[in-house]
């Protein structure tokens, strides 16, 4: 007979064991090289934004595999991905540091893999994106945003982040859309012009964006808010940029903060 019969008595045993196991209070893990002296003035780290991507690759399929591995760069994720039938699978769970930000900024915030959360939509990069698709991601942003305690307005693309390194979402995502719905921020019509000595630069970094190298954070501007990816100023920037100032002075928390 097998040694690794048990009786019910033990069988039993075991579940009432595993019971109190259950029931007892999980205490965090202090450091046996010190004195613990407990402090109250800590909270548990959490998501402050939402960054959107798109997986330039042929299928949905591809990406999850590629989200679950590595590329060529090593391993990465992302706590969501929405395929293009409006499918949204989860990777991460919502409280784990996924991989998907990289190296950037936003605000004050460096850590970006701590600080948010990083949804992938099934996109090749040169192709519009589907309704299904959208209609999924604005599901999405309404649970984490309000289940998270994320601000609604802090909805920001990879490309805002790292913009000497990355592009995605493309052009094409429709930003204005999410806006309507109340994620994110767009200018507003009419658009007022700027006063005499109004900083676009100023304005840039204001909302957001990391000007150590400004050439790069104004094709990120221009990919979001006017559709293409000039280097240079524009024609109307300033207006765009003075609206967008007075909406992102008007909220509660001006700039995103490291904590």
């Amino acid at each position: 007979m097998s040694a690794c019969v048990f009786s019910r008595r033990n069988v039993a045993a075991l579940w009432l064991a595993a019971s109190l196991a259950g029931c007892a209070t999980v205490q965090p893990a202090h450091n046996p090289l010190a004195q613990w002296r407990g402090s109250p003035n800590h909270n548990a780290r959490k998501a402050q934004l939402i960054v959107l991507h798109h997986t330039q690759m042929e299928s949905a399929e591809r990406a999850l595999l590629t989200l679950q591995t590595r590329n060529s760069q090593g391993p990465v994720s992302a706590h969501y991905l929405i395929g293009e039938d409006g499918r949204i699978y989860q990777l991460v769970a919502d409280e784990a540091r996924a991989w998907h930000a990289g190296a950037g900024r936003w605000g004050d915030l460096t850590d970006l893999n701590s600080a948010s959360i990083g949804i992938e939509l099934d996109n090749d990069g040169s192709e519009p994106f589907a309704p299904a698709q959208i209609q999924s991601l604005l599901r999405l942003l309404a649970d984490l945003t309000a289940r998270l305690g994320i601000p609604p307005h802090a909805i920001v693309a990879h490309g805002d982040l790292a913009p000497g390194r990355k592009s995605d979402p493309s052009a094409l995502f429709p930003w204005q859309q999410l806006a309507q719905a109340g994620y994110g921020l767009w200018p507003r019509e009419p658009r007022a012009e700027p006063p005499p000595g109004f900083d676009p630069w100023a304005a840039l970094r204001l909302i957001g964006y990391d000007l150590s190298d400004p050439e790069a954070a104004l094709a990120a501007f221009h990919r979001r808010y006017r559709g293409h990816e000039e280097r240079q100023w524009q024609p109307g920037d300033a207006a765009v940029l003075y609206d967008l100032q007075l909406q992102r002075m008007a909220l509660p928390d001006s700039t995103p903060t490291a904590r």
